[in-house]
């Protein structure tokens, strides 16, 4: 499923689930970034294990990200959501990702 992906930008990191299989990856080797509405404990630990977090939700965040995760909690409005469809990178939601 990730072939050729290298960098992968999750979109509501902070959650427990979400912010597990963005861990999980970047101890697999890949790139991570993520962004939340808020700073949490999950964050706190993603970040000392050298992941970049932003807080907000802004089109900026994507940088050089090959793919995209997201939750289903995140709006289709979300700017960073629209900004990897109008750049065509791939989106995934969490549960596919999973399964």
């Amino acid at each position: 499923m990730l072939g050729k992906i290298k960098n992968i930008h999750f979109i509501g990191i902070g959650g427990i689930g979400m912010s597990g299989i963005a861990e999980l990856l970047h101890n697999w080797g890949f790139e991570i970034t993520g962004s939340d509405a808020r700073y949490s404990d999950n964050i706190a630990r993603l970040e000392k294990s050298g992941i970049q977090i932003f807080i907000g939700h802004h089109r900026e965040n994507l940088k050089n990200a090959d793919a995209v995760v997201y939750t289903s909690a995140v709006n289709a409005d979300n700017p960073e959501l629209l900004k990897a469809r109008e750049l065509g990178i791939p989106v995934v939601k969490r549960a596919k990702m999973l399964g």
